[in-house]
């Protein structure tokens, strides 16, 4: 069961990378190609942050025998994504933006680097 939760977690959360980095880098902001694509990077980014919760933590401390430090960028993404969504539709771009900035270089690009770590599967897979 475990290797399945781990797989959806990789599965959904792969896309979010080039989805994020076009959305945030390359589209035109409030376009109808952004706000679709941006409406699957945040369902998918979203869905992903609570499969996270079911893994365990096998790197550094763990608090409950399960939650380690990675899991706070699971909680971060979960508490993101509706407030940006909020924002956006309260017309307030300025939150939108630097939420989902945040998201993205914070949540996928240093969770990212942090899966490379020793003893993480990612690493295994990968090297």
């Amino acid at each position: 069961m475990y290797e399945f939760i781990r797989d959806v977690h990789l599965y959904t959360i792969a896309p979010c990378l080039p989805l994020g980095f076009y959305l945030i880098v390359i589209s035109g902001k409030g376009s109808v190609l952004h706000k679709k694509i941006g409406s699957i990077y945040m369902a998918l980014i979203f869905f992903s942050s609570i499969v996270s919760l079911f893994l365990k933590a096998y790197v550094g401390p763990t608090f409950l025998n399960h939650f380690g430090w990675i899991h706070l960028l699971s909680f971060l993404t979960i508490w993101t994504v509706p407030r940006s969504l909020i924002a956006v539709k309260k017309g307030n771009i300025k939150r939108h933006k630097s939420s989902m900035k945040l998201l993205y270089w914070i949540g996928l690009i240093l969770a990212g680097l942090f899966t490379l770590m020793p003893g993480r599967y990612l690493r295994e897979v990968l090297f």
